[in-house]
């Protein structure tokens, strides 16, 4: 009687990838993953644009709440978190300091008196300066 051992006498050899299948694959992922990521990018952006709109809303109504309470708007932003010396019905804070920054972690425009009103409140975009196009393009609380 003749004991075989498993795999003894079996003459095929399992194949494994060559060289040049696993690159094709590798730069295939590659592709796929650049296409991938542009798109993302791209609806990231979008969504922090239109987040920082809605976000410079939200303030202009923190802006008009201390308005009421204290008979005129905040000289400057930071008084909607901390009480300034002269607001003497301050019932805030209005606002979080992170409410101060846009999506992007700028500061938002703000001048009292305003040019355009009693009060300009501004969202610069994603560039964080005056001035631009598309996704840098400026939005204040008069448009």
């Amino acid at each position: 009687m003749q004991y075989r051992q498993p795999g003894f006498g079996n003459r095929r050899r399992s194949r494994g990838f060559t060289l040049l299948e696993m690159l094709a694959v590798i730069v295939l992922i590659g592709i796929i993953g650049t296409i991938v990521v542009r798109q993302v990018g791209h609806s990231v952006d979008k969504g922090k644009y239109g987040a920082g709109k809605a976000q410079l809303t939200t303030l202009g109504q923190d802006i008009d709440s201390y308005s009421l309470d204290n008979g005129s708007p905040p000289q400057s932003l930071d008084a909607l978190v901390t009480k300034p010396a002269n607001a003497p019905n301050w019932q805030g804070p209005y606002a979080k300091e992170s409410q101060l920054k846009d999506p992007w972690g700028h500061a938002f425009g703000y001048q009292y008196p305003g040019q355009h009103g009693n009060y300009d409140l501004i969202f610069y975009g994603q560039d964080g300066r005056p001035g631009g196009t598309g996704y840098n393009a400026d939005v204040g609380n008069w448009q």
